[in-house]
């Protein structure tokens, strides 16, 4: 049975993918507890459940969205990297060297990672109808579910590629060449738009319980597509701008007020990233769940980072220099910010000495020293979309309001509020608008969260990025060029086994 699927999955595209999880029994792994053969799905309830879970599942997977996949995103931008230039070829450094090549395998795997999940959520739109639901409530609760992680990954495909082939449907086999075509990057997020409102529309809860963590809720529904709106008001046509951001404002809103805590600092920073509190920390909107000391479902990112002579992130012992920080990410912390510390440290051995990540800890005796850690994979929080409250706020022109958000954030990081900090000459000269200082504090607070790199394509146009990164200095980036950023950066080649199928219709981005 594997033979088929791993045979076709290095000839055929992503969007051949999706024919052959419509048509074999394999497409959720069989390790994966929810696995059912697909001669068998949509017969009952249980089994769109366990469908349902199969797209879930999807999220875990590092090439896709999952907690080691920084090299498609944080290691893009200038937060992290790596100074290896010769393990695996050297193409885990073309990204953070800005020298990505089509033909790069682990962008291949990028693209079929997150279609995969597409893929799924297609086969559960699709087979949830031909099933008998005496609860429609809980129907719609499944679609919505499947709805949202199709619009999430859309949205991360999106802004890597800009037009990307839109599959919302399983193809048939004769169906696949003609829908091997990139549709315009402003059809997609219409259809990211409808997925998402229908979301908010649904019968999802509002909010996570205990019992639910991991799971879909109208909070995150509403975060996504604030951000969305806010992406498409920013980074395309002005046209419809200001209807965009008030959209984001409404949206962003709506979760906002969903929360069960008053303002940020009654939630210690540690708190958001603690083991022992994650279940109950009221911050996370939506995470992927990990089961510390589980060799299958346990979370590797602690023992990643860990650098060697270092027991701050895990038991395990490391040999390597751990999660890389660049000097750039250090010199832009305040001092007084409690988040560096937490964040990063100095490692003293002398293979090492430099800063590694340190955000993600587990060094408690459960996971223990093979590193089996429980840390959830935070894809959604509070203060990223309090940040944005601020950010959209800013471009709305209510300056006190987006300012309140900002100090919302600043307060709980020990640092002085806006107003006082702008009279600052060192932070004012760094940040000297309101625009930038928001870009600072999104950076110092959600660093390694996978949202540097989509904050700058959000903040700068594609001219502003080039400046903005020239403007860096070379010696605060280690092996990877600067030199090499220039306009083609902003999105991603199109992996060539993609572009040869059809140059005309899978053209390729500029540049490459």
């Amino acid at each position: 049975m594997f033979d088929t699927k791993y045979k076709f999955s290095h000839i055929l595209t992503a969007l051949a993918l999706c024919v052959l999880t419509s048509c074999s029994t394999d497409f959720i792994d069989l390790e994966n507890p929810n696995a059912v053969s697909n001669a068998s799905f949509y017969q009952s309830p249980g089994e769109v459940e366990a469908a349902v879970n199969g797209i879930y599942q999807s999220l875990r997977n590092g090439n896709g969205i999952g907690e080691t996949s920084a090299l498609y995103s944080e290691e893009r931008s200038d937060n992290t990297g790596r100074n290896d230039n010769q393990s695996n070829a050297g193409e885990p450094f073309q990204f953070n060297d800005f020298s990505l090549l089509p033909s790069n395998t682990y962008l291949k795997s990028h693209w079929l990672a997150l279609y995969q999940t597409i893929t799924r959520s297609n086969q559960v739109l699709e087979g949830i109808e031909k099933v008998n639901f005496t609860d429609n409530d809980l129907k719609e609760k499944y679609k919505a579910e499947a709805k949202f992680m199709r619009a999430l990954i859309y949205f991360h495909l999106v802004r890597r590629w800009g037009d990307v082939p839109l599959i919302t449907r399983p193809l048939t086999f004769a169906e696949v060449q003609a829908s091997t075509f990139r549709e315009k990057q402003d059809i997609v997020y219409q259809q990211i738009v409808t997925d998402l409102t229908d979301a908010v529309n649904s019968t999802l809860p509002n909010a996570q319980t205990t019992a639910t963590k991991g799971k879909v809720t109208k909070a995150a529904a509403n975060a996504l597509l604030g951000q969305v709106y806010l992406t498409m008001a920013t980074t395309l046509a002005p046209a419809n701008r200001t209807e965009n951001l008030n959209k984001a404002k409404n949206h962003l809103t709506t979760c906002y007020e969903l929360r069960t805590f008053g303002t940020l600092k009654e939630i210690p920073y540690a708190d958001v990233f603690d083991v022992a509190k994650k279940s109950t920390v009221p911050e996370i909107i939506f995470q992927v769940v990990n089961k510390q000391g589980d060799i299958n479902f346990s979370s590797a990112i602690a023992r990643n980072n860990q650098a060697k002579g270092e027991t701050i992130n895990s038991l395990i012992n490391s040999t390597g220099a751990g999660g890389n920080v660049t000097p750039d990410l250090v010199l832009d912390y305040e001092e007084a910010d409690v988040r560096k510390d937490f964040n990063i440290k100095f490692a003293n051995d002398p293979i090492v000495r430099d800063y590694f990540i340190t955000k993600f800890r587990d060094a408690s005796p459960a996971a223990t020293n093979q590193g089996f850690g429980g840390n959830d994979w935070i894809l959604i929080r509070y203060a990223d979309v309090i940040l944005m409250l601020a950010e959209v706020n800013m471009y709305l022109g209510n300056e006190p309001a987006a300012i309140g958000f900002l100090d919302q954030v600043r307060e709980r990081a020990g640092l002085p509020l806006y107003a006082a900090s702008i009279r600052n000459t060192a932070y004012r000269a760094k940040y000297p608008t309101l625009k930038l200082a928001i870009l600072h504090e999104r950076r110092a607070e959600l660093a390694f969260e996978n949202h540097r790199w989509f904050d700058l394509l959000r903040f700068f146009s594609t001219d502003e990025l080039v400046a903005y990164f020239k403007a860096k200095s070379q010696d605060n980036f280690g092996l990877a060029k600067l030199s090499n950023f220039g306009p083609k950066d902003r999105y991603y080649p199109i992996p060539f086994d993609e572009y040869k199928l059809d140059p005309t219709k899978m053209y390729q981005n500029p540049g490459y």
